[in-house]
């Protein structure tokens, strides 16, 4: 049977595939530049693949042309569905649907009154002394105000104009809308109303209706509103994408990726829960191989073809429930992931004054400048600069026949023109290779300071934790991220060039339910809480698609603290004991805030709870010394390297040539086929028998 897991990026998409076909291995075997073959316990194979996500003239969709290689497929073969056993995707369709705001058109049903409660949102003003304020662009085209009320203790003052709504949605059907997003005041409590619009809706024969007490059933109609308008301008966008890739895959389980960091079968993958899809398979991926490698305060970086990003993690994952992405705010469970536009990919230009990297990217057409497709020069291209990045050890994918290696000359050429700019500008002579590692270390100070936001600003003492680092170019950048930050390890898994498909592998079925509560935390609240808990985990239950209760089930009840008078909530275990939530609760606000008010009220704002399935995941090989002890690893060859401002002999290493307890002390190249990784001065590069690179500041 063959297991898939991929992760559609922005530039690449990767794939990890897991197999016990003794005949699929020995066809992929005859290439061995494109395929990393890894076997594992109970004779089966891990199988790692990487390809452009855009290539319009070799394949319409990556990760199905992936599938196909893998399986040895010409152009038009059919896939043998039976064959595979399991699909697991992330995906950034829905995120760069609300980037480029080329989500489905929307209709927007509120409360008469409040027909600009969403664009006047609430007031923030995150350029506190900018003149001109530029909203963002609303996702909703249109608005229909509903005559409709309740009052905020569940009287009906005004019922629904039945007729008038019928009119209006027919009206606005007739100009081409198939997507409604229905918010009403209080309905997260008292959802009559807007149930009964919904049926309307669905007569009229609506496609897509978002209704706000099913997407976020919380009190607040802006970020109640914005996450339904959300959902309802991203899910058709979804449907069709799950559609496209369930038609090639008919009878194939498929299941993808949510934002919190969990699995759900395709049919129930909804807009509002994939907006970080890709992300968390990352997040997941770093997570679960770092406990294996027995640590357990990680700082996860990832470093892509477009942007990167970072999480803390210590001992459980960290998700907020208000987030704000490409402009549109939503309130849903997701990973705390702060994402900056830095990647392999972000272009590099100098604005007369000073260098920028950054935030536009060159994706993958055209590329950085070094793909052959006539690209701007980008953060790949200060690699291959600075000698960091070598053409000979990197895919031959380039070109507009896909066949050809990084270019080289390009590079220099472009680099030596940039510093030949810059030098008439500013009278600032400086060689091309020293440009280049002035873009490096302001790209690296932007993914530090990203760093800082999760850890530091939140009183975590970073230097105690470990750098976990992956994506495509994270461990070319590894090495100086820890040193700016302070970190002493850094942990490279075998696959960090593929970890956020292989995390998808290693995730668990999760689903997660919320409701609001609004009330003190008081004895005489406890039953009313256990009372939701188990509303909660039926409603929880309905979207498992494996209603066994296996023994492999946990189930995490928490609540959302607050004290009473203020907005900044911190997500506590529930327990029956007040005083022991309270005591939490203390903790972690003197750890995040410096103080604790010990006379005030808490608030309980709103309960969760989830339920998480484990799910068999792959087993990765112990490996053993075959080489003496004493004889130390052959480098492939030596290359110059430019980096603490001077250019040092590096030794080239292949990943597969080295064994456990090898030591490879900086500078150093070690290539794999999947990433690239610098071992700089003063720091050591040391293999464990797991196969995982521990790098330690000496």
């Amino acid at each position: 049977m063959l297991k898939f897991f991929a992760d559609r990026g922005g530039t690449f998409t990767d794939i990890v595939a897991v197999t016990d076909d003794q005949a699929i291995i020995e066809k992929l075997s005859r290439h061995p530049e494109r395929f990393l073959i890894v076997p594992i316990p109970n004779q089966q194979w891990v199988i790692v693949y990487k390809l452009l996500s855009e290539n319009p003239e070799q394949y319409q969709d990556a990760a199905i042309q992936g599938i196909r290689d893998i399986m040895s497929l010409s152009g038009n073969e059919p896939i043998a569905t039976a064959a595979i056993e399991v699909v697991k995707m992330g995906t950034t369709v829905a995120t760069n649907a609300l980037l480029e705001r080329k989500g489905d058109r929307v209709v927007l049903l509120i409360t008469k009154g409040f027909k600009d409660a969403l664009r006047i949102g609430y007031q923030n003003r995150p350029d506190i002394f900018a003149r001109h304020i530029v909203l963002p662009t609303m996702l909703y085209e249109q608005v229909i105000e509903v005559d409709e009320r309740y009052n905020a203790h569940g009287e009906e003052l005004t019922p629904v104009n039945i007729q008038q709504v019928k009119n209006d949605l027919e009206t606005v059907y007739h100009t081409g809308i198939r997507s409604c997003a229905i918010v009403f005041m209080h309905s997260d409590r008292y959802p009559q109303h807007e149930q009964q619009v919904a049926k309307i809706a669905q007569e009229i024969g609506f496609t897509q209706i978002s209704i706000s007490h099913q997407v976020s059933p919380l009190m607040k109609i802006v970020s109640r509103g914005d996450t339904t308008v959300v959902d309802a301008y991203l899910t058709p966008i979804l449907r069709r994408y799950v559609n496209q890739v369930a038609s090639q895959l008919p009878q194939v389980k498929l299941m993808f990726m949510k934002s919190d960091g969990g699995l759900v079968a395709a049919q129930q993958f909804q807009g509002k829960d994939s907006i970080l899809s890709g992300p968390a398979g990352g997040i997941v991926g770093a997570v679960q191989t770092s406990k294996r490698a027995d640590f357990q305060l990680v700082i996860t970086f990832d470093m892509g073809g477009t942007s990167t990003d970072v999480a803390h993690f210590k001992g459980e994952y960290e998700r907020q429930l208000d987030t704000e992405i490409a402009g549109a705010r939503m309130r849903v469970p997701v990973l705390a992931i702060n994402t900056i536009a830095a990647g392999g990919g972000s272009i590099l230009f100098f604005d007369g004054s000073s260098y920028r990297v950054g935030p536009e990217s060159a994706g993958s057409n055209p590329g950085p400048a070094c793909y052959r497709r006539g690209g701007k020069l980008a953060v790949t291209d200060a690699n291959v600069m600075l000698g960091k990045i070598h053409p000979q050890y990197f895919p031959s994918v380039f070109g507009l026949d896909g066949n050809l290696s990084l270019d080289k000359n390009t590079v220099i050429d472009k680099f030596t023109q940039l510093s030949q700019e810059i030098a008439a500008v500013t009278g600032n002579q400086r060689t091309p290779e020293q440009v280049a590692a002035g873009f490096i270390a302001i790209a690296v100070e932007n993914m530090a300071n990203a760093i800082k936001k999760i850890s530091l600003q939140r009183g975590y003492d970073v230097s105690q934790y470990t750098l976990c680092c992956f994506g495509g170019a994270g461990a070319q950048v590894a090495c100086l991220i820890a040193d700016t930050l302070g970190m002493k390890t850094i942990f490279l898994h075998p696959y960090a060039g593929v970890l956020s498909a292989y995390g998808m592998g290693l995730a668990d079925i999760r689903s997660i339910r919320e409701a609001g509560v609004e009330q003190p935390l008081t004895p005489e609240l406890i039953p009313q809480l256990q009372q939701l808990m188990a509303t909660l985990e039926t409603q929880a239950r309905n979207e498992l698609t494996s209603k066994s209760l296996n023994s492999q089930e946990t189930i995490v009840q928490k609540v959302n603290l607050k004290y009473e008078g203020t907005n900044s909530t911190l997500n506590i275990n529930f327990a029956s004991d007040i005083a022991v939530m309270r005591q939490e609760f203390e903790i972690e606000h003197q750890s995040r805030y410096g103080f604790i008010q010990i006379e005030k009220t808490l608030i309980i704002e709103s309960a969760s709870i989830e339920i998480i399935q484990k799910m068999d995941t792959p087993e990765e090989p112990l490996i053993t010394r075959i080489r003496p002890i004493d004889e130390a690893p052959k480098p492939v060859e030596t290359v110059r390297m430019f980096t603490d401002n001077q250019w040092h002999e590096a030794p080239v290493y292949r990943r597969e040539d080295l064994q456990p307890e090898d030591i490879i002390n900086g500078s150093a190249i070690i290539v794999e086929k999947i990433s690239t990784i610098i071992v700089e001065p003063n720091w050591q590069a040391k293999l464990t028998e797991r196969n995982h690179l521990i790098l330690q500041k000496k």
